[in-house]
């Protein structure tokens, strides 16, 4: 905010910053990303990573700083060649942080004519509501690129009167298939270990199937991940393309 104090009324926190700012997700950046009215007010100084405004861009003041709106930060995400990936990410837990509607992307993304605008509109379309984690984000992607079905998200499991019972993070309701990621954070929790197990022997009560995805299968071997999730599906009476989309090879490592 000192820094903002200091530059000239038409600059205004943009891109990575004004991501999080709203309390998204942004790929890793030191600098402070901030748009200026023009090129000769574009400010050099270190930290600062100094962008020329669009034309017409959404701004708003929060907590006195002047920044772009979720929106808009995330447009100026793909002016600056941000990977599909990423930008459904920064859109997901913008809609999150915020209580957007998903639509309200694909509205400000169809009308941008700006730079990588195709990934911008591309990205809009994939952004959700309910996402919890940018893993949660990564998996759905990879599922849905590679041409498999796109599980729902954020799926509430009730109990026969109606009343919350349990809810994940990717499902096929249909197919009583559960798609998960588990970060190990809790493996020695012995709490979240027997929520665990009364969770899994309840799902196993009710026909639930359930696969784990771990951080190796998304980073390591998608591939793998694929073929599981694939298999499962097929095992629970989906019909599913035989071989894969390769859009899903531009966005995640593939093993040689």
């Amino acid at each position: 905010s000192t820094i903002m104090k200091r530059l000239p009324a038409a600059t205004h926190a943009s891109h990575h910053t004004a991501v999080r700012l709203w309390g998204g997700v942004a790929p890793y950046s030191a600098d402070i990303h901030l748009s200026m009215a023009s090129r000769e007010a574009r400010c050099r100084r270190a930290g600062v990573a100094a962008h020329l405004g669009m034309q017409g861009a959404h701004t708003t003041v929060r907590d006195g700083i002047r920044m772009s709106t979720p929106i808009q930060a995330f447009l100026d995400l793909a002016s600056a060649g941000v990977s599909l990936v990423d930008l459904v990410i920064a859109g997901d837990s913008l809609v999150k942080a915020n209580n957007l509607d998903p639509a309200l992307f694909i509205v400000g993304a169809a009308v941008y004519h700006g730079r990588n605008a195709g990934r911008a509109r591309r990205a809009a379309s994939l952004v959700r509501a309910g996402v919890d984690s940018p893993m949660e984000t990564r998996i759905r992607l990879l599922i849905v690129l590679a041409g498999l079905p796109e599980p729902q998200v954020n799926f509430i499991v009730r109990l026969a009167d109606g009343k919350w019972r349990w809810r994940f993070d990717l499902c096929y309701p249909e197919y009583k298939l559960i798609i998960e990621y588990d970060g190990r954070h809790h493996a020695y929790d012995d709490e979240q270990w027997s929520h665990d197990l009364e969770r899994r022997e309840w799902l196993d009560q009710e026909g639930w199937r359930i696969v784990i995805v771990v951080s190796e299968g998304i980073y390591e071997n998608p591939l793998r991940t694929l073929q599981r999730v694939r298999a499962a599906l097929e095992e629970r009476g989906a019909r599913v393309p035989k071989s894969f989309r390769q859009e899903w090879t531009r966005h995640f490592m593939v093993r040689s």
